[in-house]
């Protein structure tokens, strides 16, 4: 298993707890939502990097790439370090260790 799996699987893990975490602490349905279908996207991703298929690879990079920005964007707004700087510090070391891979496979 290489780090990409670990990495997409370990992101998707990550949004669907903070979508979770965000509908306690705020009733948040926008946060329940969008951190489990990307969290589920990234599992569904890493499944498919475990197969064999690159596009598991590709699937990763485009949703943690999405997840980077929307995050991204949210910690310039809020200038609040939870949920946005961790998600988006965790997302850009994710996004390398994808990025990488997708290198070496091509």
């Amino acid at each position: 298993m290489n780090l990409s799996i670990i990495a997409a699987f370990a992101y998707g893990i990550l949004a669907i707890a903070g979508g979770i975490i965000g509908y306690i602490q705020a009733r948040s349905k926008v946060s329940l939502l969008s951190g489990s279908i990307s969290g589920l996207l990234l599992i569904i991703a890493a499944y498919l990097q475990l197969q064999g298929q690159t596009q598991g690879l590709i699937l990763a990079l485009f949703v943690t790439a999405v997840l980077v920005v929307v995050f991204a964007f949210r910690l310039a707004k809020t200038r609040k370090f939870m949920p946005g700087g961790l998600m988006t510090i965790l997302g850009v070391l994710a996004l390398a260790i994808m990025v990488n891979q997708l290198v070496s496979v091509r």
